[in-house]
Formats: structure tokens, sequence, C-alpha cells
């Protein structure tokens, strides 16, 4: 999801002061971190600074979804270091590819948001048992306020099938997204296992498709928003700051049916034997002005509170995207699907995309 899935999954060697792949690479016995991150998901930089400061090597290759990711490690690949969505890590943990975190070993952890450290799975297990908190967000609307009139934003999703704005609507070319919009307009949970009020929100997603054209984007919605080609788009939080930053006829809303509330974490894999420097890894991001750098460049909510609190008051002062809603009891977050459900879902998909 968000804007980090920009790019196709490609393998960046990172040796000591040399990116991308450069020649001279020496220390053939340096220890070295096999990390598995999304496209543009981190300040490069910072893999760099990391390989200096403790004398090691960075074997780093992305990923386009939480999906495709799972796909390689279900293949056999192997890494020390995955940066999935909870949904994503809460299956990695039910199906035992992960370890622990060992937060002695974390000793900027006081840094983080407390609120974040306290999120729970459905079973009980905080997500901070497995993962550090990397960014975090929701999903809303982006709107041209020369072109929406402020009072349908009162029909909160259901304003994406207006007819006054036909043609003029960008929607995330997203099977969990879409169909979360679906529900939470109809007053179901996005995380629902019953096929009738699935269907249901197919339908609703048809005759979107029907009655708006609606155009399905990938990270392209950033340009084209910024470029203002279209009255709304649904996006990401992070991306809605940074877009919104760019275009100050813009601004963004969470309906009020509810929405995804997202969370990205680290996380250290089973395989894993620098454990130590893997930890190190974890912590140094952690660090105030690796955090910032980081937040600068990637643009969503920070997990650190200082770098939430600079980028709010400083980078993104006035934007209220930059700050997702919180405690509100209709936003959800992404659960773990049972395969069926997930196949279901994903014909469902298929069968809105295909007509």
């Amino acid at each position: 999801m968000k804007r980090k899935w920009i790019g196709a999954a490609v393998l960046i060697m990172l040796c000591t002061g040399v990116l991308l792949g450069a020649a001279g690479c020496g220390g053939k016995d340096k220890p070295t971190l096999r990390i598995f991150n999304s496209g543009e998901y981190i300040e490069k930089s910072l893999l760099t600074k990391f390989e200096k400061k403790y004398d090691c090597k960075i074997v780093y290759e992305t990923y386009d979804s939480n999906e495709s990711m799972y796909t390689k490690l279900v293949s056999g690949s192997e890494y020390d270091i995955l940066v999935p969505s909870d949904y994503m890590i809460e299956r990695l943990i039910k199906e035992d590819y992960l370890q622990k975190i060992d937060w002695d070993k974390i000793s900027n952890k006081d840094a983080l948001i407390p609120a974040l450290m306290d999120k729970e799975y459905e079973q009980g297990e905080k997500y901070s048992a497995y993962s550090v908190p990397y960014f975090w967000g929701s999903v809303g609307i982006l709107y041209d306020t020369e072109v929406v009139d402020e009072e349908d934003l009162e029909q909160g999703w259901e304003i994406l099938r207006n007819k006054k704005y036909a043609g003029n609507i960008y929607m995330y070319d997203s099977e969990r997204d879409a169909l979360m919009i679906a529900l939470k307009s109809l007053g179901y949970s996005m995380n629902t296992e019953n096929k009738e009020e699935l269907d249901e929100a197919y339908e609703w997603l048809e005759k979107q498709r029907n009655t708006m054209d609606p155009v399905y984007v990938g990270d392209d919605v950033i340009d084209n928003m910024i470029s203002g080609n279209k009255a709304m788009a649904v996006v990401y939080s992070g991306d809605g700051a940074l877009i919104i930053a760019d275009n100050d006829k813009l601004d963004f809303f969470e309906p009020k049916q509810g929405t995804n509330l997202w969370y990205d974490g680290i996380v250290i894999t089973k395989y894993c034997e620098e454990t130590e420097l893997a930890h190190k890894f974890l912590n140094f991001l952690l660090e105030e002005d690796n955090a910032l750098l980081n937040d600068e460049e990637i643009g969503y909510s920070s997990s650190v509170q200082s770098v939430f609190e600079t980028m709010r008051d400083e980078n993104y002062k006035g934007i209220d995207a930059y700050v997702p809603r919180t405690d509100y009891e209709k936003d959800e977050v992404f659960r773990y699907q049972k395969p069926d459900i997930k196949s279901y879902c994903a014909d469902l998909w298929t069968k809105v995309k295909a007509q």
C-alpha cells in the first residue's frame, strides 16, 4: 500500500561508502544483514551510514506489496529484516517466520510514541512483541476545495458515488482498500468474513465503477493530484500530506463511517543469524537524527515522538493529513485473512476490474 510501493523489486548491494552496487566492495567476511523492504520506504543514505558505523554490509532488496514479500518467503528466500504491515506481521507470527524483539537491546525504545507500543492483535499479542513501530497512518479522501462542496463531505465514502463527481475520481488499485471503502460505507467491518457482506461490497464497487467511471491508480496518484487532474482521490494520509504541501488547494478527510488505521513495523526473521546487528539496525533507525532524515524522505507519520512532533509543527504545519485520526471507534486495523476469504476477495476485485 502507500507511496512506499513505488518501483519494481530490485536487488541493491550496499557496501561501505558505496551505494547501488558500485564496484570496490571489500571485506567479504564482514557481518551482513539481508533487508527486504517495500520500494522507496527508507532514506537510502541511512544504509550506507549504518554500514560505516558498524563496519558491516547490507544486502538490500525491495518488494512491491506485502503479498509479494510473503510469496518470496514461502518460496524459500531468507532475509534477516522485513518491513511488513500490521496484518502481514500477524500472519508471519502465526506461521512462525519471526523471532521476538529483545527490547533490552533497543536503547532508543523510549523515543517511540507510547500508543504504538500498546497496539494489540486480536489474540491479545502486542505488535511490539515482534516488531518495532516504523510508520503509521490512515486512509482517507483527498479533495479539491475549489471543486468539491464542503457539505458533500458529510456523505463520507458515499461521496465516491455522488454523480456530481463522475469521471473526476481516483481509486487505489488495491483489493483490500477498495473493499474496505465499500464495507465501511455499508456499515460493515472491513475484516468481515461474511461472504454475503463481501458480495454487497462487490455490488457497491460494481455500481461505483458503472456510474462514476473511476480511474484505478497506484503511486501515480501523487503527481496526478499535485497537478490537479481530478477532484478527489483515495489516498494514504502520508501521501495526502505530501500532496497538500505541493498543492494548497487540496485538503484531506477521514470519512465518518470509519477507515483503515494502519501500522508498519520492522521485524527480525527466525532465519536471522546476525541478531545483535539486526537489533542495532532497528535501534539506529530510532535515533532522532536518523528518524527525522528518514521521515523527511518518506513523509508518513513517524513512530518516533519527537520526529512526529517536528514534522507536524514544522514540515507539515497546518496540514492535518500528517496527523492520522486516533481513538475513533469505527476505525479498524486490517487483520490476517484466512486463505479462503482472501481468495474470495481477490476474485471479487478481479470481477470489478474486468468489466
